[in-house]
């Protein structure tokens, strides 16, 4: 049976990310639903008022919630599942046209956006076009095609201008589920597809023997086979005939030891990194891990004195490391 919910003003109904189950029609007061525009990356605002639905698509679709839901007054909604709503529009036919000139709208916007895109991509060169197609799903939550473009700009562009940044962008893709397909989400026939169908890579370059061993590991790591990986990233360092690559390596053995549950080798071992590479491109990313750490150690003293100290690092709210670090800071703060 549905299920009714009340919502004080300000309260947040679920955040973009979020697992989708259910589908909410508002009885009384109105929802706000935010989310960013693809083509101008502003953020985008919907209002939705008594009698109207919302969070249908990614429900049915059963994907993550593609906007934040916040009620802006107090609001009554009613919480159906999918065959609850499916039921409940096979016995109504004005929903199912309340529906259709919704989702018209949507994806006439959506059209639009796109082919503004299309066309500027034609004065994007090939690396940085992949490199967008990337962060185009990192940012829209599909994580399993932003794995694939991601690992395909690194193998063309091992030394491209955005190679670190793609490797970073790589792992959250991996850590939030890329490495496995999506059930029931269907790929969008948008820019991305577009652009991914047209694009022929030139030869790939051949990549060096630090690099090949590089990506070797990192592809352990994705298979989470991270004694392995913890080898190969070692071997790179050890030999020391690639300065780029035994950076790159330097971090990867501390989250090596991580995940290969060491929590007091991996504290020991970003402690000395940091100490030696105090500008180490990844310093926020091993002060994340040392934080992790404590916590796992049962030390949240010591790991929320982490995440604070990422904070302070950067200004930059969609900065991954960032994000992270508050989330780590508010469930710590929460328990």
């Amino acid at each position: 049976m549905p299920k009714p919910f009340q919502f004080r003003s300000g309260s947040v109904i679920y955040f973009q990310g979020d697992n989708a189950d259910k589908i909410f029609i508002v009885q009384s007061g109105k929802v706000n639903l935010s989310y960013q525009d693809i083509e101008t990356g502003e953020d985008v605002h919907d209002l939705v008022q008594p009698g109207e639905f919302f969070g249908v698509k990614s429900a049915l679709g059963r994907y993550p919630r593609e906007e934040n839901a916040i009620a802006i007054q107090d609001t009554s909604i009613m919480a159906f599942t999918p065959p609850e709503f499916e039921a409940l529009a096979q016995a109504n036919t004005r929903i199912i046209m309340k529906m259709l000139k919704v989702f018209s709208n949507q994806l006439r916007r959506i059209h639009r956006q796109v082919s503004n895109l299309m066309e500027n991509t034609e004065e994007i060169n090939q690396e940085a076009g992949l490199f967008n197609v990337g962060v185009y799903y990192l940012k829209n939550k599909r994580f399993f095609q932003a794995r694939y473009v991601f690992s395909r700009y690194l193998t063309y562009y091992p030394s491209g201008k955005n190679a670190a940044q793609a490797a970073k962008n790589l792992e959250i893709a991996e850590s939030n589920g890329g490495s496995q397909m999506p059930q029931a989400v269907s790929v969008p026939e948008d820019k991305p597809v577009s652009v991914m169908a047209d694009f022929e890579p030139p030869p790939a370059p051949r990549l060096g023997d630090a690099a090949k061993a590089y990506y070797d590991a990192i592809s352990m790591i994705s298979q989470e086979k991270y004694q392995a990986a913890y080898l190969g990233f070692k071997k790179i360092v050890d030999a020391g005939d690639d300065p780029e690559y035994a950076a790159k390596s330097t971090y990867e053995i501390g989250r090596c030891l991580y995940l290969l549950n060491k929590f007091d080798d991996c504290i020991k071992y970003f402690t000395g990194m940091i100490t030696k590479y105090p500008r180490h491109p990844d310093l926020g990313s091993g002060l994340l891990f040392m934080g992790y750490s404590y916590e796992k150690l049962g030390r949240k003293n010591q790991a929320a004195t982490f995440y604070k100290k990422i904070l302070t690092m950067t200004t930059d709210d969609d900065d991954a490391v960032n994000i992270k670090a508050k989330r780590a800071l508010k469930a710590l703060i929460g328990d």
